[in-house]
């Protein structure tokens, strides 16, 4: 091989050598941008929508009928027993006077007015519970009412021990210690108790009473004795006055959209004793 052929071929293997350095430090071109997802569209049987077409849940159609009324007491009302004399310091201000029986100008307080039965169209139990408050180791209110499944709060606002025994009948239910101030405290109305009696072991004169309805029409009479029961269907109703020593009255209404209904009732002291 002569000297110009050998120089001829070193320079050609150069030169592919410098090619390929120059390949190698060009920078890598991007990769193509990625398409954009689809957007995902819910499924029909989705548990969180509502399959398409579905028809909406029916609306209780809203009553205009009102039953109004007042409970009266006739004759001399029982004499109230005292409550003894409490020592401790939260209980200051409790009434002194038991109060089953408040009569005042002849108008009796604490009675449950409502009406019974299923009524058609009517609004389901609220989710919200109704509340029993204990103030001045008194329960407050004493009487109120609530739907059936509807649930009871028990609140502490006294800064002493209490405890909330719930009886159905005779039967025990629930027995809940709640400290001084402490937090609210829930528990189901019981399903097969009309009546929820509440009583405090720590302070033996505390009582109260929660009615259990089929529908959201009762109400409790105040110091006047008067009552409403409104956004009832127009029909024919059974509405029962309870009172937790005087027992139950009742009287059958025919309710209209376009007047208020009629309803009165009226306890003795002889109703308190035929309760014994």
């Amino acid at each position: 091989m002569t000297l110009r052929t050998l120089g001829l071929t070193l320079l050609g293997t150069a030169g592919l050598l410098t090619l390929s350095a120059c390949k190698k430090e060009e920078p890598a071109s991007a990769p193509p941008a990625a398409a954009p997802a689809a957007k995902k569209e819910p499924h029909a049987a989705s548990p969180i929508q509502a399959p398409e077409g579905a028809a909406a849940a029916p609306v209780a159609p809203a009553g205009k009928g009102v039953v109004k009324g007042t409970v009266k007491f006739t004759g001399t009302p029982p004499e109230a027993a005292d409550i003894p004399a409490s020592n401790d310091p939260a209980c200051e201000g409790m009434a002194t006077k038991d109060a089953s029986v408040l009569v005042k100008d002849g108008n009796l307080q604490n009675v449950l007015v409502r009406v019974k039965g299923k009524v058609p169209g009517a609004p389901p139990a609220p989710a919200t519970p109704v509340v029993v408050d204990q103030s001045k180791c008194t329960y407050v209110p004493r009487v109120q009412g609530a739907m059936a499944g509807q649930q009871v709060a028990f609140k502490n606002s006294d800064g002493t021990l209490h405890n909330v025994r719930g009886i159905a009948g005779t039967k025990p239910v629930f027995n809940v210690a709640q400290p001084p101030s402490g937090a609210p405290v829930e528990r189901p109305l019981p399903a097969d108790a009309d009546v929820l009696k509440l009583k405090c072991d720590v302070h033996p004169w505390m009582s109260a009473f929660v009615v259990s309805n089929e529908n959201p029409y009762f109400a409790t009479t105040g110091a006047d004795g008067a009552f409403a029961l409104e956004g009832l269907p127009a029909g024919t109703y059974t509405v029962e006055a309870w009172h937790e020593t005087l027992g139950t009255k009742s009287a059958e209404v025919t309710v209209k959209d376009d007047a208020p209904a009629e309803a009165a009732f009226s306890f003795s002291a002889e109703d308190a004793s035929a309760q014994n």
